[in-house]
């Protein structure tokens, strides 16, 4: 088979859904700030680029579930922006007061929500 050929082969099997492609990045924003959580003292310099990612990460996610053209039911609209309001604030009090603990919060909101997008619920 040539590269080409190859190549699309490998990357059809990968392929994810647009619902298993948002959780991935919830998962991967979790992992970052799990690592930073796991080596507190040692990768406090990295607090800020895990909690950056997840802030973009839920910018998105927010914005999009809100939009008044998303197809999501407004309960969920509603929930979503809830959310997203908390997933803010808990991010500002981590970089204002920083703590190990003030994470988990985060990273179970990530894997949740991961979990239910993937029907894992």
């Amino acid at each position: 088979m040539s590269y080409a050929a190859n190549a699309y082969a490998r990357t059809s099997q990968v392929a994810l859904t647009p619902r298993e492609a948002e959780a991935a990045i919830l998962i991967k924003a979790a992992v970052g700030m799990q690592a930073v959580q796991d080596n507190w003292g040692a990768h406090l310099m990295t607090l800020d680029d895990a909690l950056g990612y997840n802030r973009k990460v839920w910018t998105l996610l927010a914005t999009s579930a809100t939009e008044a053209d998303s197809p999501l039911p407004q309960e969920l609209k509603v929930s979503m922006a809830q959310l997203g309001a908390f997933v803010f604030t808990r991010t500002l009090d981590v970089l204002v007061d920083p703590s190990a603990d003030k994470l988990t919060a985060l990273i179970e909101i990530n894997r949740n929500l991961a979990n239910g997008l993937r029907g894992n619920a």
